[in-house]
């Protein structure tokens, strides 16, 4: 019996070679196995122990530990550059705020010459926005924001760096869908958000947090977290990256799946023991959650 030839045997070719192009191309695959690249700072929060009252205290623990960098609040922007500069290492991001209520400061007189110092840095401004006299997530006073965050971001340009709106709880903007709001309307590639992983819990947004970040993909320039539990007040919702009973491995999976690539910053406000031993288990427990 003669063996049954295909007419057209070049098809196993086409379903092989695209049976290839599925395993190595695909983006699930692509990151297999590779970890998370992401660059992890350290936000100044959590430098607040005995012997770490200068920039060039913090700057230095910094370094020792293996951190690339420090989030930073004014003031000191000019002597934390300087500490840097002097360690190798950077500011990714400079906190800073703005007030949209009635008869309120606009922002810190300091806030243009404190952005003109970051020029050729890249550091990005964390921008939250705060009103006294509007509700919470009032789009009413969109227009005010918009024209506030407009004028930051100008000086953030002419700098060279970018504005990425930080959703803060009880603040004015305080959820990720505020921020995402705002930027959508503002439209320009140099304001976007930040996804903030204890704020988001803290306003009872747990359950919705992948939805959450899909919203604030297109937008999202980075991410702050620690360890947190699934529910509580702050010092159940900001931990060592190594304690709670919130699922961080997960929330990661969710920053891979929508492929987030940028800077992710370390939150420790309010945590209570020594700053380096909690610097350092945040960071072990870092690197050992981002090598899987």
């Amino acid at each position: 019996m003669k063996p049954v030839r295909h007419k057209h045997p070049s098809i196993h070719l086409v379903i092989f070679f695209g049976l290839l192009f599925f395993v190595n191309v695909s983006p699930a695959a692509s990151l297999n196995g590779k970890g998370l690249t992401n660059e992890f700072f350290a936000m100044d929060t959590g430098l607040h122990s005995p012997g770490l009252d200068t920039p060039e205290q913090k700057v230095k623990l910094l370094k020792e530990l293996g951190y690339p960098g420090i989030g930073w609040t004014p003031p000191k922007v000019a002597e934390m550059l300087q500490a840097l500069d002097a360690e190798g290492l950077h500011m990714p991001t400079l906190y800073i705020g703005a007030h949209i209520g009635t008869n309120e400061e606009k922002y810190d007189p300091q806030l243009p010459k404190n952005i003109e110092l970051l020029k050729g840095r890249g550091t990005t401004i964390w921008l939250f926005i705060n009103s006294k006299t509007d509700k919470t997530s009032d789009p009413q006073a969109d227009s005010r924001a918009i024209a506030t965050i407009t004028e930051i971001a100008n000086y953030a340009h002419a700098a060279g760096s970018r504005v990425a709106l930080y959703p803060h709880t009880g603040f004015w903007m305080e959820r990720v869908q505020d921020a995402v709001r705002l930027a959508d309307k503002i439209n320009r590639p140099d304001v976007g958000v930040t996804f903030n992983l204890c704020h988001c819990i803290r306003v009872g947004d747990r359950e919705k947090i992948p939805q959450l970040l899909d919203l604030a993909r297109p937008r999202l320039f980075l991410v702050t977290l620690n360890g947190a539990d699934k529910e509580g007040d702050w010092p159940q919702l900001i931990q060592p990256l190594d304690s709670g009973n919130y699922d961080i491995a997960g929330f990661l999976g969710e920053l891979r799946r929508i492929n987030f690539r940028g800077p992710i910053g370390l939150q420790h406000y309010g945590i209570k023991g020594d700053a380096k031993e909690n610097l350092q288990r945040s960071l072990a427990a870092w690197k050992k959650l981002t090598a899987k």
